[in-house]
């Protein structure tokens, strides 16, 4: 991202290094929370199958981290789109925009699912030499094939990305979303598809939220100054709410379907998955509350752009619940106790 702010203003917008360099500030703060974030899947699985008598798969930590790495892949380029198009509606917006961070996405997205589907074509071991690749029985497989179709999607996604119309992407992106969605419901469960359209909600408002905030952050820095941040910033909250409303309905219902009523308050705590579900609920509601916080300073702080603090803040912890959700698909699935 370039700028021809003074030092003196892109430091105070958190777009300046010490240096006085401009734009290095947000994306070494990123780096450092990707690093600090990796920890939840990686250490997470020992944590939460801690006294459970429940046995984890091989690799938990690491198909947890490449599930979390594959979900911020997917909330960055849809976030972004999402958040254009409100700042294209903007009156009076500025020229300026950061520079997009979807072809990054797309290429670690692609990694990822690469890495995820290796793992697939072994039987759901962690290979430990290509020899042990079956590339093709991929093709043979329920999971195979869904693993090939996120490869694809993220090539895909990268290529659009670099084009001339990045809005493009919003077809492998739903590719992603249907294939992650399908994978957590195969068809041998009950009510498979009525859980694959309640995750395939679920994951799209969570990408739309999550990967919108960081987007609408970091057109505030080009934007600072200007009455249209503040639209921008009060455009992104009204939808932020319906997002929330859609998630927290999705996951209730979702959390029900796999715990019945009964045994919810007992499986949060025996469990692993459950363990790590009420570490989630209590994050968004902590999001939530920042959210809040942070509509509230929109609609009553003299400069209503104070409410990018606590947005900040918003982002981060919504970060961490991406890792959380990562770390969820790689644990057992709680018992449906009859």
């Amino acid at each position: 991202m370039t700028s021809t702010r003074p030092v003196s203003e892109a430091s105070a917008t958190g777009g300046a290094s010490g240096t006085g360099r401009p734009g290095k500030g947000p994306a070494v703060a990123v780096l450092v929370l990707v690093a600090l974030g990796a920890l939840i899947p990686l250490l997470g699985p020992s944590a939460a199958l801690h006294g459970t008598g429940e046995a984890a798969a091989p690799a938990t930590g690491g198909i947890a981290l490449l599930r979390t790495v594959l979900f911020g892949a997917l909330c960055v380029p849809v976030g972004e789109l999402f958040a254009d198009r409100l700042a294209a509606r903007v009156p009076g917006a500025p020229a300026g925009a950061p520079r997009a961070w979807a072809p990054y996405a797309a290429a670690a997205g692609f990694l990822a699912a690469l890495a995820l589907a290796s793992v697939v074509a072994t039987g759901n071991l962690v290979p430990h030499g290509l020899a042990q690749i079956d590339v093709g029985g991929l093709y043979r497989t329920y999971d195979g094939r869904l693993a090939l179709l996120e490869v694809d999607a993220f090539a895909v996604a990268g290529l659009c990305a670099l084009s001339r119309r990045p809005g493009s992407q919003v077809v492998p992106l739903a590719a992603v979303a249907v294939a992650e969605a399908l994978r957590a419901h195969p068809p041998a469960e009950h009510g498979a598809s009525t859980g694959s359209a309640l995750t395939f909600v679920h994951l799209t408002c969570a990408a739309l939220w999550a990967g919108g905030l960081l987007r609408v952050l970091r057109t505030l820095g080009p934007w600072r100054g200007s009455a249209a941040g503040t639209a921008l910033l009060g455009r992104y909250a009204r939808v932020a709410a319906v997002l929330l409303a859609v998630i927290t309905a999705t996951g209730v219902w979702s959390t029900l379907r796999r715990m019945p009523a009964d045994t919810v308050l007992d499986q949060l705590t025996t469990t692993a998955y459950g363990r790590a579900l009420l570490a989630k609920v209590f994050l968004v509601a902590a999001v939530a509350l920042l959210a809040l916080w942070a509509r509230i300073r929109l609609r009553r702080a003299p400069d209503p752009l104070a409410a990018a603090s606590p947005a900040r803040a918003e982002a981060v912890a919504l970060g961490v619940v991406v890792a959380v959700s990562g770390l969820l698909t790689a644990l057992p699935l709680p018992i449906r106790w009859s």
